[in-house]
């Protein structure tokens, strides 16, 4: 049995549940009136005709439901304008209205190059990302389609059957229509999360299409209809699980399927089983859908016991999706961390001066003199290659480290590596995720990262570099040494070291260590090398600044250095292999660069000129956006690098964010 019920333990999968049981009712509502008037093109016309108010609101960073209710009624206005001129029949007007607003639709999509991933959630949905605000929405969705069933039950029955003798009743047909256009606006636009705009039709239609072949009293089909787009739900959920397809697609899919297969048992019933069988056969076809959850399943894994996810921490809620966040601080201490999800802004009680800010995705270590003050940032992604899972948590204040001077962080599950300028102190990640600082050991003038299960160790004074167990035995010694080491990061491709002479590069796997020496292609002064690196995290491409002549790029893969000579910068940045290089100049304008060929491909002024005293602004970057900060305007921008350097957001705060990470990546 855990294979039907180890899906629903998980936060995100439940509040998708209860949002498509919400939709189910809401769509058995409306859709029982779309199939019994034959509405069917205005309904597939109305869902089509959300795109334009989805994408609008996608690209003014606005709520996405707003933009879809707007549109909606916007269709429903048109087409009820239209269906009064006499001069053609409803069904033109109707589809009139579905091609302007679906040609309207794409050419707004088509105008951001950032839309080329969003859309596929426009177009199919997300039912995985429903958050409790959503249940919210459509509680009041599924109360205001209630009052407009009951309210108009009687005068939807006359229009759908009888519309001349509407009139003579005095139930005011055209009031009517217009409230049935309303009660499928409201279906639309609450199944939006579900299905996005082109599956919304299939849930509409499908479970009162096969509630048709049960019932034929419309409170019953409705009744029925909610039960199969249940059904649908709980099934489409579990396959979607199970076999790793999407989930509001194969919800959907799951819906047909119960058409299709109510359609078989009544065809079956008529000609097989005497036609009082209706209940039985009906049962029949909801069990027989169960066998469907199963596929792909052994014994061994129904009666395999229910494992924590990897990198849980109790409290903590899985999503299904990464939950971003920026801590930011001013100099004199003042600390803020920001939602990019909802845009929130969560206050963090000041300290006494802030010099400098990292981060290791979740946790955001800020330097104050002597000691370095530890908050969580409550958002976090453990990535095991093959699958990853996020996590988001309360906001909270760890404590503080007696050490100064940070320079890097680098975590695994188990140990935290924060690297000093005197060495580096290994704390205990288990602890930490709980909320205590504790140290497991001070390696003095060494820089040591843990990668692969191991630390690697670099000793600053001889360069030596070695891969210790987390115990501190010793289990490989390369050849390659590192002087002057500086800089560091984790890769999908092994750890790379900055040195004097060019970078060393350490790959793990099974327990089995290689490295390798990545040298400079020119003679390179000290104030040119590369002595801190940025890239999104998980990308085997590196960027780091090369004093007055430009960037440093490093092809993990490649093994490689190229240098791409723009002049003086204040941060650098890149999103990975085959996208831009991101750049922010002296005079506040951001750049854009080709990675790989190193030509210039767009420029936006971004902030005033940058003083020379002081903390430099930075570019935290991912999949999506990139973020700067904007200490004299007292603001963060969003940057869409997709998108010719469209400014997506801008995040306003009430102080000055000198510092900032991105914790969540």
């Amino acid at each position: 049995m855990n294979v039907l019920f180890a899906p629903f333990e998980v936060a995100f999968v439940q509040r998708a549940l209860w949002g498509g049981l919400l939709v189910s009712c809401v769509c058995a509502l409306a859709g029982t009136w779309v199939v019994v008037r034959g509405m069917a093109f205005l309904g597939d016309a109305m869902a089509h005709g959300m795109l334009p108010g989805v994408a609008v609101a996608s690209l003014l960073g606005g709520n996405l439901l707003v933009g879809a209710a707007c549109s909606a009624a916007a269709m429903a206005l048109g087409v009820t304008a239209l269906q009064r001129n006499s001069r053609f029949t409803a069904d033109t007007g109707i589809g009139l209205m579905f091609v302007g607003m679906l040609a309207a639709g794409v050419i707004i999509v088509s105008r951001s190059q950032s839309f080329a991933v969003d859309v596929t959630g426009f177009l199919f949905g997300d039912v995985l990302a429903i958050r409790d605000r959503d249940l919210g929405y459509l509680v009041a969705a599924l109360a205001i389609a209630m009052v407009i069933t009951v309210l108009g039950h009687r005068a939807f029955v006359a229009l759908a059957f009888e519309p001349r003798k509407a009139h003579t009743l005095g139930l005011r047909p055209r009031w009517a229509q217009a409230a049935l256009l309303g009660l499928l606006t409201v279906a639309i636009v609450a199944s939006f999360h579900v299905a996005g705009t082109l599956l919304v039709f299939g849930l509409l239609i499908a479970p009162p299409a096969a509630a048709t072949y049960w019932a034929d009293r419309i409170p019953v089909i409705m009744v029925l209809a909610a039960a199969f787009g249940a059904v649908a739900t709980v099934l489409g959920l579990l396959v979607s699980w199970h076999a790793g397809t999407a989930a509001g697609a194969t919800i959907v899919a799951v819906a047909v399927g119960l058409f299709f297969a109510s359609a078989f048992a009544a065809w079956a019933r008529t000609r097989i089983r005497p036609p009082r069988a209706n209940t039985v056969a009906l049962l029949g076809v909801l069990i027989a859908a169960v066998p469907l959850v199963g596929c792909g399943s052994d014994t061994a894994d129904s009666e395999a016991p229910v494992e924590t996810p990897h990198g849980y921490v109790a409290g903590a809620e899985e999503t299904d999706a990464p939950q971003t966040r920026l801590v930011v601080a001013d100099t004199a201490g003042a600390m803020r961390v920001v939602d990019l999800i909802d845009g929130a802004v969560t206050e963090v009680d000041p300290v006494s001066g802030i010099t400098s800010l990292r981060g290791d995705d979740r946790f955001a270590y800020a330097e104050t003199g002597a000691a370095t003050r530890i908050v969580d940032g409550g958002t976090w992604t453990v990535d095991h290659g093959d699958h990853v899972h996020y996590y988001r948590a309360a906001i909270r204040e760890v404590g503080a480290l007696e050490r100064g001077g940070v320079r890097a962080v680098h975590s695994d599950p188990v140990v935290t590596g924060v690297v000093t300028e005197s060495g580096t102190t290994l704390l205990d990640r288990a602890e930490l995720d709980e909320g205590r600082i504790t140290e497991r050991d001070v390696l003095a003038d060494a820089l040591a990262v843990p990668y692969a299960e191991h630390l690697v160790v670099i000793a600053k004074d001889s360069g030596r570099v070695e891969v210790r167990t987390r115990e501190g035995a010793v289990v490989s010694s390369p050849p390659e040494s590192c002087r002057a080491p500086s800089g560091s990061a984790v890769t999908r491709r092994g750890f790379v070291v900055g040195c004097a002479d060019g970078a060393v590069l350490v790959r793990g796997s099974e327990g089995r260590f290689e490295s390798a020496k990545i040298g400079y292609p020119q003679q390179v002064s000290a104030p040119e090398r590369a002595s801190e690196f940025a890239h999104r995290p998980g990308s085997t491409t590196l960027v780091a600044r090369a004093g007055e002549r430009g960037i440093w790029v490093l092809d993990v893969r490649t093994r490689s250095w190229r240098l791409i000579e723009t002049g003086p910068t204040v941060a650098v940045n890149t999103a990975g292999e085959g996208s831009v290089l991101l750049a922010l100049t002296r005079d506040g304008v951001l750049h854009s660069y080709d990675s790989a060929t190193g030509d210039q491909t767009g420029q936006v002024p971004l902030l005033g000129p940058i003083p020379n005293n002081g903390p430099l602004p930075v570019i935290q970057i991912d999949t999506d956006r990139a973020y700067i900060n904007d200490g004299g305007a007292r603001v963060v921008h969003e940057i869409d690098y997709r998108d010719n350097l469209r400014r997506a957001r801008t995040f306003d705060l009430d102080i000055a964010p000198a510092h900032m990470v991105e914790t969540g990546r």
